[in-house]
This record gives structure tokens, sequence and C-alpha cells, in this order.
């Protein structure tokens, strides 16, 4: 029988004789003991088929208090030790070299070139006498991965030794920077980075030649990029699994090749001569040699052709430190302008432009800023541009959604982005756009003067 039931039969049982005698709280007390041995009894009956709560497992974890330094010593331990666990799961030197001899050796006739091969049926004994260690990476989803137009059914033997290369690299570096996750939880912060590109520093023979007194400014210039694209919303932390997906770790990881050309060293901005460059520039930029820079002089940068209300919005949005920018903030501003055609240059630049805080760029918010690029033009005694035109012209590159309004997305996805922001903040810029015909047409005539001589 049903407890609910027994328990409305109990009560609307009559025996006045006792109630009358019961004040109402007995009565409320008598109650709830009825309750209780029901309902306690209703639960024992349905404990069997409870089970399989018994199996749900514990997913939150309270992180220990500061003040709790036992609980902080024992978890910091224990992650040493399940790193320690997880980085002998990995394939060392030797491994790999066995690797390679037994690839070589079961190679699958012909050759491409002079590139071997492996079909399916060598790959599986490959897999079998290379150990418990490799067995991740000998399996159908992998070879199948790897197999391309090979009319045999092959692999290329360096594409998957490439392969398990990469792989242990990834989790190698992954246990590498999780050593420097002070929390935990999967994420650096920018002083966790901070100490990683430290003591990467005299690991980097390209690095070799900095002196000790620039490496706080080398590791403040490096971490500012990472921070800059991986960081949009400026939580102050990024995640492990974005550094391992984007290619600034491998461009700072390439600075170990004592052999890099000139020309790769120039385009790496975690390089030394990039690093020199860009701290050179803001020490030019510092006249008064305060260590930071004003509106009047950060407008002496690059061509010195940037407007003046631009450079009033710089200074509006950006930190700075009794009207001044220091040189972390001034390295965002670097990156943003020497990057125009990523989405996280484009977000900051156009945050500048909507002077309204709308999340879209209107009529006039154009006229606006190109008002002042009219301006330039005058002083510069050139013949300003009708703003209509311009106007015209940006909206057709772009082609919003909304006929009206330019939003963010609209700018990325119409990869226009760089030129249209060029042209409204910077003269040389828009000058350029102007006469880019001609521009290409002079390029062609010099190309041709090279080509008779």
């Amino acid at each position: 029988m049903d407890w609910k039931e027994v328990l409305r039969r109990r009560l609307a049982t009559p025996n006045t004789r006792t109630n009358k005698k019961k004040s109402e709280q007995e009565l409320k007390d008598e109650e709830m003991d009825l309750f209780t041995k029901y309902y306690s009894e209703w639960k024992g009956g349905r404990k069997n088929t409870n089970e399989f709560y018994k199996t749900i497992p514990r997913f939150y974890y309270r992180l220990p208090a500061e003040d709790e330094v036992l609980l902080q010593k024992l978890r910091e331990e224990s992650r040493a030790v399940f790193l320690q666990r997880k980085s002998r799961e990995l394939l060392d030197n030797e491994e790999l070299q066995n690797l390679w001899f037994l690839l070589d050796k079961h190679q699958t006739p012909p050759m491409i070139g002079e590139e071997a091969m492996i079909n399916y049926e060598n790959f599986l004994k490959v897999g079998e006498k290379s150990g418990a260690k490799c067995k991740q990476f000998f399996t159908a989803k992998v070879f199948a991965k790897l197999l391309h137009t090979d009319s045999y059914g092959r692999i290329s033997i360096m594409q998957f030794f490439n392969y398990v290369m990469r792989k242990v690299w990834l989790h190698q570096t992954r246990i590498g920077l999780s050593l420097y996750d002070v929390a935990g939880q999967g994420y650096l912060r920018e002083s966790d980075l901070e100490n990683y590109i430290l003591e990467l520093i005299p690991t980097l023979p390209q690095l070799d030649g900095l002196e000790k007194s620039f490496y706080s400014f080398y590791v403040c210039t490096a971490v500012r990029k990472f921070f800059f694209f991986l960081d949009p919303l400026r939580t102050g932390k990024i995640k492990i699994q974005d550094i391992l997906a984007c290619s600034f770790l491998d461009d700072l990881l390439e600075l170990r090749d004592e052999e890099l050309s000139k020309e790769s060293q120039e385009t790496n901005w975690f390089s030394a001569p990039s690093a020199l460059r860009v701290y050179g520039q803001y020490l030019n930029l510092d006249k008064d040699h305060n260590g930071m820079l004003s509106k009047e002089e950060l407008s002496r940068y690059g061509t010195a052709t940037m407007t003046n209300v631009f450079l009033d919005r710089v200074f509006q949005e950006c930190l700075t430190y009794d009207g001044e920018m220091d040189y972390k903030t001034y390295l965002d501003f670097v990156l943003a302008l020497e990057n125009r055609k990523e989405p996280a240059a484009l977000q900051y630049i156009f945050k500048l432009l909507d002077i309204e805080n709308k999340g879209y760029l209107n009529v006039f918010s154009l006229n606006y800023f190109f008002r002042a690029i009219q301006e330039l033009m005058k002083i510069h005694g050139q013949d300003p541009v009708s703003f209509q035109d311009v106007k015209d012209e940006i909206f057709d590159m772009v082609k919003p959604k909304d006929p009206l309004k330019i939003s963010l997305q609209d700018l990325i996805n119409s990869n226009q982005g760089d030129t249209v922001t060029t042209i409204l903040i910077d003269l040389n810029g828009f000058w350029t756009y102007e006469n880019r015909e001609a521009l290409v047409a002079n390029d062609s005539e010099n190309s041709a003067d090279l080509d008779d001589m």
C-alpha cells in the first residue's frame, strides 16, 4: 500500500477521546513522526532501484583558500607528480630513433622518388614491435588520416614520423606550460607566461646576444603578442590549449635554430632584431625621456601622418597614466597597426572608431574621422577629396548587412578592414589608396626598365 494512503487513513481515523487530550503542537509532532516513519519505509523500499546514483562521480572540487597552506602544498605536489607521470609516458629520443629504425626496416616498395612508403600490414607490424608508448599512433584512424593518393594504399614514412614527432612535441610543450599554471585550471596568467618565457631565453641561441638588462623588456614584448591576440576580452589569462593551437609558440621556438636566416628574424616578432626595433622606436619617440609617451610624441609614429582625431581616441580609450602611454600600451598599439588584417587588430581599431559606442560605424562616424584627413590634405597643399565619394567606396568595399551601418563582423568578413581603417586614420595610407593605380603603373614601368637592362 502506498505510504501516502496509509498516512491519510491514519489521520482520518476518529479518536475523539485522544484528540481532545492532545494539544495542537502534539498533533503536529505526531503527524511529523508518522510522515518520517512512512517516508523512510518508502525510501527504503526503493533502495535497490537507486543504486546507480552511487556511481555518479564527484564533479566539483573546491580550490584551497589562501590560508589553507597545507591543502595548497598537497595540491601542488599532486599536480607535479601527475605531470611527471605524463612526461614519462612520452617517447624519449632513444625510443624515437628505434621507431624510425623499425619504420625504415618495414618500408613497402616501390619508393616514390626518394620517399619511403609503408602499407597498412607493415604499419601494424611496426606498431606491435615499437612498444606500449607507441600504441596510440598505430591506429586505422591515423593511417587513414595520412593516406592520400598512393595507388598502392600506402602512407609516407616521413609524414607519419613527423606526425608522431609533432604529437610528442605538443604534449611535451603542454606539460612544460602546465608547470607554470599556478592555479591549475588550464590557463596562464600574464605573470605565469612571463616566467615561462624568461626561463626559456637561455635555451634560444638566437637570443644569446641580448643583454640581461633588456630581458624584462623582451619578455614584456613577447608576452604582449600572446595576450593581444589570444585574450581579446582582456580577462588577464589565456587557455593553454589556445597557446598550443596558435603559431606564436612555433615562432618563439624557431629561435632555437642557430642558422635562422636574417629575413626570418626580421619577420619574427620574437626575434632579437624585432624586439630591439620595437623598443628602439619607443625610445626614439620618447623625447622627454620620462619612459612614457604623450599624444604629441606618439604622433611621430611611423610616417607621422596619423590624424589628431584618431590619436585623441587612442588616449581616450587606452590605459594611460596622467595622460601618457606606457610601453605595454604602446605594444598593443603597434600590434594593432602592424596586423590590420587580423580580427584582434580590427577589434582594437574598431573600438577607437566607434565614437558613440553603438557597436557599429555610421555615416556620422566615417565623416568625423575623414574630416581630419581632409584638413591634413589642405595643410599639405592637396585638394581635399569629397567625403561622399569616399563614403560610397567604403560601403561598396565592405558590403555590410545593414546598408547604413558597418559592424566589426562586416569589416572582418569583407577582408577589406585594413584598407578601410587606413583610409580613416592615416593621411599617408589614404594617399597610397587614392593613388594605387598610378603606383602600380610606376612599379610595372620600373620592372620593365630593369628587364631591359
